[in-house]
């Protein structure tokens, strides 16, 4: 199992920037994948983007292209979502989240939730108009 907390989130205005940050501890962190999701109010969670921890690629929902990026920083065992030219439309509640590269196989990164076994309690995102 992979600990995971989340931090970074907050109000900003539509255009801002915000970093989200996910600290992981547990497993032996180069055998996961690790995502982002969100979920805002009267939605379905939805996924934004996810990064293989050993190799680096990535991967975006089309609604963040360009515009978020996800990044991971080894050696403090963090994961960051950089987002900038923020909308109304990205307030949400903002998860982390992990899945066991070996399930994905031959895949190497994911965007289905129900393939991430751990998840951290979220951070709340709010962009106003």
């Amino acid at each position: 199992q992979v600990q995971l907390v989340e931090s970074g989130g907050g109000l900003v205005q539509a255009g801002g920037s915000l970093t989200l940050s996910c600290v992981a501890s547990g497993r032996t962190l180069s055998r996961y994948v690790m995502g982002w999701f969100r979920q805002a109010p009267g939605r379905e969670r939805e996924f934004v983007a996810t990064i293989n921890w050993s190799e680096g690629s990535t991967d975006y929902a089309d609604s963040v292209k360009g515009r978020f990026t996800i990044s991971s920083n080894n050696s403090k065992n963090t994961v960051y979502l950089q987002m900038n030219s923020l909308k109304p439309e990205d307030t949400a509640v903002y998860y982390c989240a992990a899945a066991e590269t070996a399930r994905l196989f031959p895949r190497r990164l994911s965007s289905q939730q129900y393939e991430y076994v751990d998840w951290g309690q979220g951070t709340q995102v709010t962009v106003s108009s």
